[in-house]
């Protein structure tokens, strides 16, 4: 099944009927922690005086949004999502921004981005790559669009690795997150989906040897709130110490 075929439009269509309580589940069903792992991904970033930034699968904004709320004036943030409906929702809170005209939102997809080449100090992209099936070709996308030296940040859903943790984790995850998110959103597919896109996810080492793959080096993991969520980086031809 490539991401192409048949894994856009189903994703598409998931987040289109969702995007109107999308917001109100993931305060929700994270207890919030959602807005922490944020903005450790914003404050993770190194962006340059008139920078610009990619932001893929925005969503309804809130990554854009928090870096425009913590860096200088002078940053561009470019959003880009395949879901028109949460792309609506995303321009009804950017708009009410005082620099929200420092955000540009646009419709489109990570394989096909709109974008010259050498583009973007940094690419970010928040519970997104796990919707995505050929994870080496989107982050290969994102590569090309970076500017020499330019930074990855990959912020995504991940299971604890063992454990009476695990445990707990797994009964929340796949019994009783999809029932308040079908009580929340009517949409019992997609919070059946989320433990599954979750649990298919690659562990850290394999997930690291497709960011190598693609080009990426100097690449870092952190975990948060014990393991059920990932912070990864890296960067194109740049080895910081």
């Amino acid at each position: 099944m490539s991401m192409q075929t048949q894994e856009i439009p189903f994703v598409k269509e998931m987040f289109n009927k969702i995007a109107h309580r999308y917001d109100l589940l993931n305060r929700l069903l994270s207890l919030k922690q959602d807005v922490l792992w944020r903005k450790t991904l914003v404050g993770a970033m190194d962006i340059p005086q008139q920078g610009k930034v990619l932001d893929v699968a925005c969503g309804t904004g809130d990554v854009p949004i928090e870096i425009i709320s913590r860096t200088r004036d002078d940053v561009l943030v470019f959003g880009i999502d395949f879901s028109a409906k949460m792309l609506e929702i995303a321009r009804e809170k950017i708009n009410i921004l005082p620099h929200g005209s420092k955000i540009h939102l646009i419709c489109g997809n990570a394989f096909t981005l709109p974008f010259l080449r050498e583009t973007f100090n940094a690419v970010t992209i928040a519970f997104g790559i796990r919707n995505i099936s050929d994870k080496k070709g989107a982050l290969k996308s994102f590569y090309k669009s970076m500017k020499s030296g330019g930074m990855i940040l990959i912020l995504e859903l991940t299971a604890p690795e063992k454990g009476l943790l695990l445990s707990v984790y797994l009964l929340y995850f796949q019994k009783i997150l999809p029932l308040i998110g079908l009580f929340f959103s009517k949409n019992k597919k997609a919070y059946t989906y989320l433990p599954e896109s979750v649990m298919n996810f690659p562990k850290d080492a394999a997930f690291i040897k497709i960011m190598r793959q693609a080009g990426f080096d100097n690449i870092r993991y952190k975990k948060m709130t014990m393991g059920i969520a990932t912070l990864y980086t890296g960067y194109k031809n740049s080895r910081p110490k």
